[in-house]
């Protein structure tokens, strides 16, 4: 099970971090997957922390901004996000990637088997 939270509204240039509590299995298993879905658009991979070699994935748009990372004794996976602009306002999920998890496809939905509850991120003036 995930559950994911820490949204909330910031100003653009601000900084929000998200966790995301995993119970069940451990963060160091699976890969964990971060997603956002804006409204009027579909759910897009902005993250990815391997379970293997602890590799990071990123979507361009989010590159050099955000920082995925897990922390084993609490079980949880984290999205560190700065700089902020009014485009990153979405639902966030995390993911629990399945077991034909390849990092080719970290960003694809079918690529994860167990998905938290969304946060709403709102970044706004």
């Amino acid at each position: 099970q995930l559950q994911a939270f820490g949204g909330g509204l910031v100003q653009p240039g601000g900084s929000l971090r998200l966790s995301c509590a995993v119970s069940g299995f451990s963060v160091m298993d699976r890969a964990i997957g971060w997603f956002r879905q804006a409204p009027g658009k579909g759910r897009e991979g902005i993250s990815c922390i391997s379970s293997e070699n602890n590799n990071r994935y990123y979507r361009d748009s989010v590159r050099g901004r955000f920082t995925v990372s897990r922390d084993i004794a609490t079980n949880t996976a984290y999205l560190q996000m700065n700089s902020l602009k009014p485009e990153d306002t979405a639902t966030y999920y995390c993911a629990r990637s399945s077991g034909s998890f390849t990092v080719w496809r970290w960003a694809s939905e079918s690529s994860y088997d167990s998905w938290g509850q969304g946060t709403q991120v709102t970044v706004s003036s």
